[in-house]
């Protein structure tokens, strides 16, 4: 069986479970999703959001916005407490002999720790909206025994946002929910490009908003 095989099956099984369960199924996808990354968010919460439609719809937007986040800040700490408890030389061992079958690679790992070292504990909000790297962020976190509270607070955050925005995509196109995963995975580089920009933006306004209080505070 063919990697795309596979992929197309745990797809179809996240969707049925999701279909059966409703929104203890979407949160206990929504967990996997963040330990397992071939599960993609970009089909779920689309597909969530469509179930929203309907004379009886499965799901509301808030709803899975929330139990979208809830599962993935638990789904997050997997990974938290292995950078915590485990040094980086074993996190990299992990990677070299499981990664494979989590389709994760130390590659993902070495980025993930660029983003945190470069952009600190704010990037745990801006990695949640980035393919990949959402998963691996919090490995550097959990290396660094980043504040837990913090680290859930801006991980709800970036979560919320993530699975509010996809869910509200696949709502607006209906039966066509499945252009969301579509123009993600055709234009993932417009993602990072994005996210980029966004981190960009926000450590420009907290700059000029520092500059502007030490300019109140000299006067």
């Amino acid at each position: 069986m063919h990697l795309g095989e596979i992929l197309n099956l745990i797809s179809e099984w996240a969707k049925g479970l999701i279909s059966t369960l409703g929104y203890p199924g979407l949160g206990f996808v929504m967990f996997l999703e963040n330990v397992f990354p071939p599960i993609p968010s970009e089909l779920v919460l689309p597909f969530a959001g469509w179930l929203t439609l309907g004379e009886n719809p499965i799901f509301t937007l808030p709803g899975v916005t929330l139990v979208g986040a809830i599962g993935s800040v638990v789904g997050a700490f997997f990974f938290y407490g292995l950078g915590r408890w485990f040094d980086e030389r074993r996190v990299r061992y992990l990677l070299q002999r499981f990664g494979k079958w989590f389709m994760l690679s130390e590659s993902d790992l070495d980025t993930a720790l660029a983003w945190f070292e470069r952009f600190g504990e704010y990037v745990i909000f801006f990695g949640r909206m980035v393919p990949i790297v959402r998963s691996l962020i919090s490995v550097p976190a959990g290396l660094a025994k980043m504040n837990v509270p913090r680290f859930a607070f801006y991980t709800a955050l970036g979560t919320a946002l993530w699975s509010f925005l996809l869910a509200l995509a696949g709502r607006l196109l209906g039966e066509s929910w499945l252009m969301v995963t579509d123009i993600i995975n055709q234009y993932e580089h417009v993602v990072y490009v994005l996210c980029a920009v966004a981190i960009v933006g926000f450590f420009g306004y907290r700059f000029w908003q520092r500059r502007k209080q030490s300019a109140i505070s000299n006067q």
